[in-house]
């Protein structure tokens, strides 16, 4: 570790002190403060996976300075958070909630957000598989016999750039539940995306493997399950991460149309009763929630695509 790195580690771990200190030394102006205990888990928390991303770091490159200066940022932000929000109530009490009271939420509320992280993710995984499946499988067909692809490629090429949240008014109407409402919306945005990239990876297949094929007159079916389908997985897993990002973004937006549960209704509750401290708790769970959704595409995309 060179010196710059090892400076903002310390400098790291100064500003955590002093967020520490102000804490816990400097009295409160506002009257409304909650137990620190959930502000302090969630330091520690960060503090960890900030220790982790160093250790992972310094196995990877030689000066791994990203992470100490992303936890500067942050531990300024929690700073400034703490002193203008219940040291000094310079910020509005109920639009700027004290941070105590936003990682209360978790200890009081965990369980149940816990639920509707997991409410949540079902829909996503339920609407981006059956998204994922329809687009591949169509888009691949239509790409590769030319008269479907002459018919489908204009029409797709059109509902592609427009955003599934706009029918989401509509869904929700025609469809039996808020739950399969939600669901078509990321279906639908997913599909469309899919579907078109599939035509034109399919349409630009290299010579050498459509020559293959008409030499060895292999059907329809057998050219898409074992030759093409092979060749464009690899393309579908890295266009992962924005596709789950994506679809989360959107199911947001589609819970707060009715749903009983998941994050989405989680906020747009909160929203309903101007209950600040748990709209910001529904957010950062939100952020850790991506984040971890990030990570597991991108995981999956190294596993499986690093021979390409």
């Amino acid at each position: 570790m060179t010196k710059s790195i090892k400076r903002r580690f310390i400098l790291a771990h100064v500003l955590l002190a002093v967020l520490v200190s102000i804490i816990v030394f400097v009295p409160n102006a506002r009257r409304n403060v909650s137990d620190p205990l959930g502000l302090f888990l969630a330091i520690c928390v960060v503090e960890l996976l900030y220790l982790a991303a160093v250790a992972v770091g310094r196995r990877k490159e030689p000066m791994p300075a990203g992470s100490s200066d992303i936890i500067c940022l942050v531990w300024l932000l929690f700073i400034s958070w703490e002193v203008a929000g219940p040291k000094t109530a310079f910020a509005h009490n109920v639009l700027v909630p004290s941070p105590e009271n936003v990682f209360n939420v978790f200890v009081e509320h965990g369980p149940e957000l816990a639920l509707n992280v997991v409410s949540s993710l079902q829909l996503l995984l339920t609407g981006f598989v059956l998204g994922t499946l329809l687009g591949v499988i169509l888009g691949v067909v239509c790409g590769w016999i030319p008269r479907l692809r002459a018919m489908f490629y204009p029409i797709a090429n059109v509902f592609a750039p427009i955003p599934s949240v706009v029918f989401t008014p509509f869904l929700v109407i025609i469809m039996p539940t808020y739950r399969w409402a939600a669901i078509m919306v990321i279906l639908i945005g997913v599909f469309w995306p899919q579907f078109l990239s599939m035509i034109l990876r399919v349409g630009s297949l290299p010579p050498a493997i459509v020559d293959s094929a008409r030499v060895m007159k292999v059907s329809t079916v057998t050219m898409i399950s074992k030759i093409i389908l092979p060749y464009i997985v690899p393309d579908v897993l890295k266009g992962l991460r924005v596709s789950l990002t994506t679809g989360f973004l959107m199911l947001m937006y589609a819970e707060s149309f009715g749903a009983k549960s998941g994050i989405g209704y989680w906020i747009s509750n909160a929203n309903v009763f101007a209950n600040y401290a748990n709209i910001y708790a529904g957010i950062i769970t939100c952020g850790a929630t991506v984040t971890v959704l990030n990570y597991f595409s991108a995981w999956l995309q190294k596993k499986f695509t690093t021979w390409r």
